[in-house]
């Protein structure tokens, strides 16, 4: 790196939150041209990183320099849903001035207004049009947009103002499959300095290097996702090597120092043997015994000395080796017997124009797939399941409890720590009984004393789910929107282990197909034109 110019430097850069939670202490980085991919797992503080160098966190020790415009997409990328688009894109006073313009008003502030950016309104469209979003006209409000077309509005105002330095974090969640390709197109073809954070395995192989951060510390990997996961392979190999090599050296050392105070043991005997038998005159007993004694230290100083050195090898070379701690996510018994009515839903109308005709029912320990691009109503659909929205008419009758899990996590409250959050969903449970489920969710000892507002996406993920697990009823139903989006690839197969020991029903909104076939989906669901439809998932890969 240090041969190419820097366009980010952290220097001794420290942070920790106001209730004193570290996350960085003397941190080191030099950012060059091209894409970088930073990884690490949930809560390591890619995106507090991120933040720090976008300026919206202040350091509490250390500097961040940057050099040119910088431009930010935050992992949970919302928008006031009054703003306009082209509010939103930035170029709303622009457009105004050559609107004043058109119609007659020669003002000098609107000439100033509009600089050199008198093509504004087709570079929009065609930015809009890049990413998927040509059917969104510029006078919209972001209110009739969905979750992930907001995502990609974000990005297209990034692109507009065109900055030295774009950052992104977890661009791809909420995104559909279309828009997950315009988005990697729009990666692949950015020509400036990106920083990228991201659990998508796709995206990080548009890279050019990867950023582990790791123990508050970055390894660089040159190459794509992939050539980085062939290296630490490569690694972790002599790693478990170097361990066995030095355990064996601690177990000869062991050895040689029994075998030794065993030589010792005997010569001692010896002497003393010799003493009582007086064989040999007193002073040159005396002597031998002194001259034994001060060998027999030596001795066992030398071996003792091996021994310690070969420890601290061996302890070295463990640390070398990674055993991440993973999620153990263990659901209640919610035993749901085949053919026994979970849910039904009859001439559902619900918000923004989606329905499902006549009647649909859930029975028995199904698993049900609800997927459709992004807008189609997905999320409103869960909503409504869930009584968070009423229905425009028609209704739904849940027979057993159920919990949902939204996209944004807001069922969370941000002033409360993890362990007063999980207490608000389950007021009988004993605090020990609380802290106990936490622990397996990797939330020990001050960890869960933490502000939910201080948390990273997974780390918020793993505490809702916690929350809504420990929940009192147990749920019997349970509903995810988007459940992978926040999650390191380790939580990922660990949350997808859970849900396939879980006994009740489930319906799992999404867009990543290998994370739902893997869960044993029964029924597939699409939404699509307002209409709620049966599918496959090699229909949903097909239209690709």
């Amino acid at each position: 790196m240090s041969t190419f110019p820097t366009f980010i430097t952290c220097t001794d850069l420290s942070f920790s939150w106001p209730d004193g939670t570290e996350v960085l202490d003397g941190f080191q980085l030099a950012v060059g041209p091209g894409r970088t991919g930073l990884i690490g797992l949930n809560g390591s503080g890619k995106s507090t990183l991120l933040k720090l160098i976008a300026g919206e966190l202040t350091p509490t020790h250390g500097t961040v320099r940057t050099a040119g415009e910088i431009g930010y997409l935050p992992q949970n990328a919302t928008l006031d849903t009054a703003l306009r688009v082209d509010q939103a894109l930035g170029i709303a006073g622009t457009r105004a001035a050559l609107l004043a313009i058109e119609g007659g008003d020669a003002g000098e502030e609107h000439f100033t207004a509009i600089g050199d950016d008198w093509d504004v309104e087709e570079r929009a469209r065609a930015t809009l049009d890049q990413l998927g979003l040509g059917h969104i006209g510029l006078d919209r409000t972001i209110g009739e947009v969905s979750g992930g077309e907001c995502v990609l509005l974000r990005l297209a105002a990034l692109l507009l103002a065109r900055p030295d330095v774009l950052l992104l974090d977890e661009p791809t969640n909420n995104l559909d499959l279309h828009a997950r390709r315009r988005l990697y197109a729009a990666v692949g073809a950015w020509s400036g300095v990106l920083v990228l954070v991201s659990h998508d395995r796709e995206l990080l192989e548009l890279v050019d290097r990867i950023a582990d951060l790791r123990d508050g510390e970055v390894t660089w990997y040159g190459g794509a996702y992939s050539a980085y996961e062939e290296s630490l392979a490569a690694e972790q190999e002599a790693a478990e090597r170097m361990v066995r090599v030095a355990d064996a050296d601690v177990q000869r050392q062991k050895r040689e120092l029994a075998d030794a105070q065993v030589k010792l043991a005997r010569r001692k005997r010896y002497g003393q043997k010799m003493y009582e038998s007086k064989r040999e005159p007193k002073i040159v007993m005396g002597a031998r015994k002194r001259a034994a004694q001060e060998a027999a230290g030596k001795h066992r100083t030398t071996h003792s000395q091996r021994l310690a050195e070969a420890r601290e090898r061996l302890d070295e070379a463990v640390e070398a080796v990674r055993d991440d701690d993973e999620i153990r996510v263990e659901l209640p018994y919610t035993t749901v017997p085949p053919g026994r009515g979970v849910l039904l839903l009859r001439d559902l109308e619900l918000r923004y124009g989606a329905r499902v005709a006549g009647e649909w029912e859930l029975r028995g320990p199904e698993r049900v797939a609800l997927v459709g691009r992004n807008g189609a109503g997905k999320t409103t659909l869960l909503r409504t399941i869930a009584g968070e929205l009423e229905p425009v008419a028609g209704e739904v009758v849940a027979h057993v409890p159920l919990r949902f899990l939204p996209q944004r996590l807001d069922v969370l409250d941000d002033d409360l720590s993890v362990v007063e959050n999980v207490a608000r969903f389950a007021p009988e449970a004993t605090a020990n009984r609380i802290r106990a489920r936490l622990a397996r969710f990797l939330f020990r000892g001050a960890k869960a004393d933490q502000r939910a507002g201080t948390l990273s996406g997974g780390e918020r993920f793993r505490a809702a789910l916690a929350a809504l697990l420990l929940a009192e009823p147990a749920p019997q139903l349970l509903m995810l929107d988007e459940p992978t989006n926040n999650l390191d690839m380790a939580s990922v197969r660990k949350l997808t282990a859970a849900l396939d020991a879980y006994e009740g029903a489930l319906i799992v909104a999404g867009h990543d197909v290998p994370f739902l076939e893997s869960l044993g989906i029964t029924r597939w669901l699409l939404l699509e034109d307002g209409e709620l439809r049966p599918t496959t998932a090699d229909e949903v890969l097909a239209d690709r």
